[in-house]
């Protein structure tokens, strides 16, 4: 008789804590009240460091505007743009979203949101260089992001097969950079970032009128996580619905330019 209820005790006691566990994690995993978003932290204007070292920008303000319409907060976290597919399927960041373009090769690696922006990849040059068409590249050293879209939209293009070089970059500043430089002659470029670099340095670059590849903008949630998905693509209906995403884009663009 005490062999039993000395079974059944233990028995008891192992129930109630596996009970207790399972009830602990479902909590914590419901509780879970904090985004952690993973950024280019020199993509400007979209994601970037002001003169204070604080992330601003585009996207930062887009991200914060909707975690609140999702009753969270955001943690961003500046990552190797080049591991980025990585850092999400790893859970070490919960969302992709810094001016990151949907493409048919990233939707086998990750879920989208609904575009929420329209960007193009374009050639950027000196102000005084006489680059001024596709072909003008023939025989030209080019720089670019690694592993971004500019190299898609680049090897995309005949024009890939004719330039003298392809240097690429961890980030478009230092391509930048090395333009002014003359290590380069012309940098492959997002749109949204060499119009930004345009205003603010005026008269250093122009972007020759073709372009090389329309683009969307889209947020990047990690596979088979569709229920995050439909709640962030909820907020950012609501917050493109009530005029939250304008007001937000005409500080930065001086236009509406938010797709709804």
């Amino acid at each position: 008789m005490k062999k039993f209820m000395m079974v059944l005790i233990v028995s008891l006691s192992t129930v109630l804590f596996m009970t207790g566990c399972g009830s602990s994690n479902s909590n914590s995993a419901s509780k879970k009240d904090t985004l952690i978003i993973g950024v280019d932290d020199k993509f400007a204007p979209m994601g970037f460091r002001d003169e204070n070292n604080e992330l601003t920008g585009f996207d930062i303000e887009y991200a914060e505007a909707v975690a609140e319409q999702m009753g969270m907060t955001v943690k961003f976290q500046p990552i190797d743009w080049k591991t980025k597919e990585t850092e999400l399927s790893s859970g070490r960041i919960d969302l992709i979203w810094n001016g990151y373009t949907i493409t048919d090769e990233r939707k086998k690696k990750v879920l989208f949101t609904k575009p929420y922006l329209k960007n193009a990849q374009v050639i950027a040059t000196l102000q005084n260089s006489d680059i001024a068409q596709l072909k003008d590249l023939l025989g030209k050293a080019v720089g670019l992001q690694a592993l971004s879209s500019a190299s898609d939209a680049l090897n995309a293009n005949p024009i890939s097969s004719e330039v003298k070089s392809v240097s690429e970059y961890a980030d478009n500043v230092l391509a930048l950079s090395d333009l002014k430089a003359g290590r380069v002659e012309a940098v492959v470029i997002d749109e949204v970032v060499i119009n930004y670099y345009m205003a603010k340095e005026e008269g250093s670059f122009k972007v020759i009128e073709e372009s090389l590849a329309p683009e969307l903008y889209g947020i990047g949630v990690k596979k088979g996580n569709e229920e995050l998905l439909e709640k962030l693509q909820a907020a950012i209906d609501k917050v493109n619905a009530d005029g939250t995403a304008s007001a937000i884009s005409e500080k930065w663009f001086g236009e509406d330019k938010i797709l709804k």
